[in-house]
């Protein structure tokens, strides 16, 4: 098996910064899963069972599960990282990755795993080093992250901070600015050394997630949580899948569908309540996520309800349109996607969740 990266290392769009592996949207545990899949948790993980929501208010409510919420983990080339743990298992296991070589086209047997394709989300911070104590804490509200929320990672003396932003990506310097400011009033941040970082997400709800007849996984094909932005777990889910169905002749399609499907529908449901529900809104949910275990109401928020069944085709319809917000032309524009964006030969508008209707 061959393995061939366009870029030059592992993990090259990352920053050695904390990402989250949630833990919530199903019964099973995340680790397990790995673990059932032959992928051994050999990277730095530290599991989160508490933290903190701000509402719109600036008001914190402490939430907590009997399980851990998420794994905190690293990404990037260095040491440590999820990224380059998964290259040591796969060279391990006797799989030749090639970097430096990116491929047009092939033909045979593969998958195609090429990341965002397009940018619905941009999340812009620093990582840096710190002496305030191990935690996380999530920020709500649109003056610190229009359309989605802020957050604070700290683990070992190590912490990201950024905003994770919907919509009016132009504008990712003020809040980032808004951001920082607001853990170091509410937290105590503080940060020695701070290094920049961005990233971008794709997020779709493909009609077949193949191409030229091969399966395609992860963000290529659009798998990620349209509320959260999450999308870790729908990689490597959609990886192993994928690879089941090379292995035995299945319907990959179907079984994307089948595994993934209604926990990614829910989410496109989820994005269209949070939006149309406001900060009003916001501060109902933080205030029900802190009277309960916080998991298990989250697990339950994934269910693809009635109600959201009924709601779904509107949240289709919403987000299929193309960004119209301008902030983000391409034009003149310095914002994490123009800057750091795979763009192809013609760079298309980002799309705020392109959403694609199943046949």
């Amino acid at each position: 098996m061959v393995v061939r990266e366009w870029k030059d290392c592992v993990g090259h769009r990352f920053h050695d910064d904390f990402q989250g592996l949630e833990n919530w949207t199903r019964e099973s545990d995340v680790l397990a899963e790995l673990a059932a899949d032959g992928i051994a948790a050999d990277f730095e993980c530290h599991a989160f069972d508490r933290g903190a929501i701000f509402d719109p208010h600036g008001r914190p409510h402490l939430v907590q599960g009997r399980r851990p919420l998420f794994y905190l983990l690293r990404r990037g080339s260095a040491e440590g990282t999820l990224d380059s743990a998964l290259l040591a298992q796969a060279r391990a296991a006797g799989v030749e990755v090639v970097f430096g070589d990116r491929v047009g086209s092939f033909a045979g047997v593969g998958v195609l795993a090429a990341g965002p394709r397009e940018a619905g989300v941009i999340a812009a911070g620093h990582v840096f080093k710190t002496g305030i104590a191990d935690g996380a804490w999530l920020a709500l509200g649109h003056d610190v992250a229009p359309g989605g929320y802020a957050y604070l990672l700290v683990q070992g003396g190590r912490g990201t901070v950024a905003s994770c932003m919907f919509t009016r990506f132009r504008e990712q310097a003020k809040y980032v600015e808004a951001t920082e400011n607001f853990f170091r009033a509410h937290v105590g941040l503080e940060m020695t050394n701070p290094r920049p970082f961005g990233g971008y997400g794709n997020i779709r709800l493909p009609k077949s997630a193949m191409q030229g007849g091969h399966p395609v996984v992860g963000e290529h094909a659009g798998f990620q949580d349209a509320l959260a932005a999450f999308g870790l777990r729908y990689a490597i889910r959609s990886g192993v899948l994928a690879a089941e169905s090379i292995l035995d002749g299945g319907d990959y399609a179907a079984r994307w569908r089948a595994e993934l499907g209604r926990t990614l529908k829910a989410g496109i449901a989820n994005r269209w309540i949070f939006n149309t529900a406001r900060e009003p809104g916001m501060r109902l949910a933080i205030g029900r996520l802190a009277r309960r275990d916080t998991g298990d109401l989250l697990r339950r928020a994934y269910d693809l309800t009635p109600l959201k069944q009924l709601a779904l085709p509107i949240a289709l319809r919403r987000y299929r349109a193309p960004l119209a917000d301008p902030s983000c032309s391409h034009e003149n524009c310095d914002c994490v996607w123009c800057r750091h964006g795979d763009h192809g030969e013609a760079r298309q508008p980002a799309t705020r969740l392109h959403m694609e209707e199943e046949s």
